[in-house]
């Protein structure tokens, strides 16, 4: 493909130096040359934006209008109070499964119906919630207004919640959750909420725990108590009249009543006497994710302008300083950014980085810096003007399309930004001044009362750090975590062999929940013996191994391991023998140039040490309690290395596979290769049933 790209531009070249020579350069006027100096800009014409029309519904529903009639299509959206940040403390994910739901089934309508109702008629129709708002929108040409309307109206007004609808949208919550908390940025972004918005809901977020305790009671009564037609906002854009769009939402609309929504009351965000990091333990990660910032301002604040072009000078794109600096100038991360949260509460504004863990101190001394200079330098003319010249002329691209134009004015109303907010957007941008983004600069970051939250490896971080700034540790779920924590000594497990059964275990190997391959599991007991092999095969990725430890059957002590086969068109293998304390033999393994590394093996090892091969083996045998930690040392072949790995055992939960639902213990393994979570059932003799790669769509699910 890039021979072929690399052919096509050499075509261009040759096409265009023919013409050229075809066409003496004697023939070319002065004026005909390349201009020396670019044109000036043209002054900054207004906003071209639709006129909308506004009035109250008598149910209390503000209806906005705004016509656009150059193409035959319409966009309507309802809003309501009914954001994650009304929904009780405990139920964090509420109002996601609320919106997911209200679309699932009515008195008069199953989910099937109302699926092909607007899928017929070439339209869209769905719901979605964030902090502050939960929002019905559909899509349709204009002549299909009325479905639109009846459709929505039947949604919001006779939806049913079907409790089997609800356990498929909690599925795909939890299932959306564990990719979330498997990719550390997330991780980083969650933990830098709570430690600025403390108790405030803006400082909560769902919960393997918040989303398995929603009920379907939960769903009714929050969407009865939220989702009313006082105080709730009806926009319609695209190819209508307010006639029209007046005429249709009485239809649909009309008989319903409800006053507005109470407001919560919520906690004041905490206020910070100094700048600290929040140390978020993930054993060994390569890299680490740094977000830094602090509270603002309500969205109706003047200082908005001036802190947004402040903010996109900081770190607003690839031009700005925290990219340039950090990505172009020191090869430290693919890419470092700055920007406002806005929230009909209070906002924040925040500086990300994600880069690997040897320079996370360096890259967050650089943020530091630069965070300093937008306080307390002038932002240079040319700096500013590109700023500037990017915010304006981008913000044309947001009002194009009929649901464009919709979110716009939904966002200005919710936020209560006021009539002429739209018409003026670019010219309070383009008016900022150098000074005006110092002092707004100065006013909203906070330089001695920074949250920090960095998520890495502490045991490689947590000195470095130290130096920036004081330092707390926590693990993945928060836990405050001792210096002595951060390097965990694996010693001798009491394991019990009565877990250890004569059984063959077969697995679907899934990516994105497809099957790609199989392993399959068998152990065999002998009289002082217990062999256990494994076969795994992903045809794909050219995978196909084997793998054969012995045991002795009272202690479950390794004894010999054997491991051959092919990947990605290698023979990689390993022959191991553990005896007297020592493991000695030799082991071939992959490395990412498609080449074979061998190595020679001869080592002593701790009491108790296992084989990574007998691993899956070994999980059904620990001493399995809820909330305990063990710390087992494990010998890998591939590198001849030694390893703690850390087994958190959780609480047991319901996992559905192939084979059956079983109760089992959820383990979180860290310190090997990548993250684990291991599923092994309560029931005696425990099975592993499913074992996941945190942070990769790999997945082994109990067949048989």
């Amino acid at each position: 493909m890039k021979a072929a790209k690399r052919r096509g531009g050499l075509a261009a070249i040759v096409s265009v130096t023919a013409i050229l020579a075809a066409y003496p350069l004697s023939r070319l006027a002065p004026q005909d040359s390349f201009p020396s100096h670019p044109p000036r800009p043209a002054r900054l014409r207004p906003v071209e934006f639709p006129p909308f029309q506004e009035t109250v519904l008598p149910n209390g529903t503000t209806l906005v209008v705004v016509e656009n009639h150059e193409e035959p299509v319409l966009s309507v959206t309802l809003s309501f109070r009914a954001g994650e940040a009304t929904a009780p403390a405990g139920k964090e994910g509420l109002a996601g499964l609320v919106a997911e739901l209200l679309t699932k089934g009515t008195a008069t309508r199953t989910a099937e119906q109302i699926a092909a109702q607007i899928e017929g008629a070439g339209g869209t129709l769905g719901a979605s919630a964030g902090d502050d708002f939960l929002t019905l929108a559909a899509d349709v040409l204009s002549d299909h207004a009325d479905l639109a309307f009846e459709l929505l109206g039947d949604v919001c007004r006779s939806a049913t919640y079907p409790g089997d609808e609800l356990e498929l949208a909690r599925t795909r919550a939890l299932s959306a959750l564990a990719l979330e908390l498997s990719q550390p940025g997330t991780v980083a972004r969650r933990f830098f909420d709570a430690e600025i918005y403390g108790k405030n809901p803006y400082g909560r977020s769902p919960t393997q725990e918040s989303l398995k305790g929603i009920t379907r009671d939960d769903v009714v009564k929050f969407a009865a108590a939220r989702l009313r037609p006082g105080g709730a906002l009806l926009v319609v854009a695209g190819d209508v009249t307010l006639p029209q769009a007046r005429a249709l939402a009485d239809t649909a609309f009309g008989g319903w009543r409800g006053a507005p929504a109470a407001s919560p009351t919520v906690a004041v965000p905490p206020v910070k006497a100094s700048t600290d990091i929040l140390l978020v333990h993930r054993p060994g990660s390569v890299q680490s994710n740094i977000v830094i910032g602090n509270p603002t301002f309500l969205p109706t604040d003047p200082a908005y302008y001036p802190a947004r072009v402040a903010l996109q000078v900081l770190g607003g794109g690839p031009d700005a300083r925290l990219f340039l600096i950090l990505r172009e100038q020191k090869s430290w991360t693919y890419g470092s950014y700055a920007g406002l949260t806005r929230k009909r509460g209070l906002g924040s504004w925040q500086a990300t980085f994600e880069g690997r863990t040897e320079v996370t101190d360096s890259a967050l001394a650089e943020l530091l810096h630069q965070i300093a200079r937008l306080r307390t330098e002038a932002i240079p003319d040319s700096e500013l003007k590109n700023a500037e010249d990017f915010l304006v002329g981008s913000f044309p691209l947001t009002i194009e399309t009929p649901r464009q134009i919709a979110s716009v004015v939904t966002t200005a109303k919710l936020l209560g930004l006021g009539g002429d907010y739209i018409r003026l957007y670019r010219e309070r941008l383009a008016s900022v001044t150098a000074l005006a983004a110092k002092a707004a600069a100065a006013r909203t970051i906070r330089r001695n009362a920074l949250s920090i939250v960095v998520v890495g490896d502490a045991g490689k971080l947590f000195d470095r750090l130290k130096a920036v700034a004081p330092v707390r540790l926590v693990d993945v779920d928060g836990k405050p975590l001792a210096l002595d924590d951060l390097h965990p000594h694996g010693g001798p497990v009491a394991l019990d062999p009565s877990q250890i059964v004569a059984r063959r275990d077969s697995f679907n190997i899934l990516a994105n929940g497809s099957p790609v391959g199989f392993l399959v599991a068998a152990v065999d007991r002998g009289t002082d013996s217990i062999l256990y092999t494994e076969r795994t095969n992903i045809a794909v990725a050219g995978v196909d191994q084997s793998a054969t430890v012995t045991l002795d059957a009272t202690t479950l002590d390794v004894r010999r391991v054997d491991q051959e086969g092919s990947m990605m068109g290698l023979k990689p293998e390993t022959h191991l023998t553990y005896r007297g304390g020592r493991v000695k033999g030799h082991a071939s393994s992959p490395q990412p140039d498609r080449t074979l590394k061998s190595i020679a093996i001869d080592t002593s090892l701790a009491a108790g040490t296992i084989d990574d091969n007998a691993l899956n083996m070994i999980f059904p045998a620990l001493p399995l309690e809820p909330g305990k930690t063990i710390s087992l040392n494990v010998f890998t072949g591939g590198d001849g290395t030694t390893k703690v790995l850390t087994v958190k055992v959780g609480q047991p939960e319901s996992v559905t596979v192939p084979a059956g639902t079983f109760q089992a213990f959820r383990l979180d393994v860290s310190g090997g290769q990548a993250p684990l979570l291991v599923y092994v059932s309560t029931l005696v003799p425990r099975r592993t049933v499913k074992t996941e790669i945190v942070g990769t769509p790999l997945q082994f699910v109990l067949v048989k």
